[in-house]
């Protein structure tokens, strides 16, 4: 690490449980983010402030005026642009020194596991249940840590997935696959402060995660309800019968 880093890092090399070593780790550390909007926004940003060396930047939308209001890694200029090449333009201003790569596409369950394969912590930052049963079933196979997270209205939840551990539910103990119905902002609307609140916490339970400090939230439910700013847990049991992580 050199002198830039030291300072430009300094305020959570001071934290006694991070330190060099928490720091050295995430520089070290290559991050999937799958969605690049109003989740994916402040995860980015947060991650590569932190000093996340690598990041791999998935979406296959482009950025449009209601985006603004809660997609805050996009700016007024970046309306028609790629969301991955625009967060990948704000990425760098804040983060010249980390590597970002940017895939506009929408991709299949086999480039999922291609990519998921890579990486050591996956983001699910993704607004719908086919996107994220993949991701999830990949991280599975893979045995990489999924970091999920969902809002919707003034309501979000964060949950991880160490599917690096046998004993760890996975995303398909949580929602029938079958049954799973999915909201959008777009039908249902979204108070733009909430999926920076969500997003902020997959942020830094991916800290977490890379440098192995603290608990995280793995075999959890974090539940936020912010219009009367209520906040409560659940524990997640594994599924015996889930079909992508039990026994059955």
């Amino acid at each position: 690490m050199n002198d830039d880093q030291l300072l430009r890092y300094s305020r959570q090399i001071l934290l006694p449980q991070f330190g060099i070593e928490g720091q050295q780790k995430l520089l070290d550390a290559h991050v999937l983010i799958i969605g690049l909007g109003g989740l994916g926004s402040p995860v980015a940003m947060y991650l590569a402030a932190a000093g996340v060396g690598q990041l791999t930047l998935v979406d296959h939308d482009v950025v449009d005026l209601s985006n603004l209001q809660r997609q805050i890694i996009h700016n007024t200029h970046s309306i028609g642009k790629s969301k991955v090449e625009s967060a990948k333009e704000t990425l760098l201003q804040l983060n010249a020194e980390i590597k970002i790569n940017s895939i506009n596409q929408k991709l299949d369950d086999s480039s999922i596991d291609a990519l998921i394969k890579q990486v050591d912590v996956v983001i699910d930052a993704s607004d719908n249940f086919p996107t994220r049963f993949s991701i999830n079933k990949s991280c599975f196979n893979n045995k990489r840590p999924l970091v999920s997270g969902a809002a919707i209205r003034m309501e979000g939840q964060v949950s991880i997935f160490d599917l690096r551990t046998e004993h760890s539910p996975c995303y398909r103990c949580l929602y029938d696959e079958q049954g799973a119905v999915a909201e959008t902002c777009s039908e249902n609307g979204v108070m733009s402060p909430m999926v920076g609140m969500i997003g902020s916490i997959q942020a830094l339970e991916t800290i977490k995660l890379i440098s192995g400090i603290g608990d995280t939230l793995t075999g959890k439910l974090l539940l936020c309800d912010g219009l009367h700013q209520e906040w409560r847990s659940m524990k997640l049991r594994k599924d015996p019968a889930c079909p992508v992580c039990g026994n059955t």
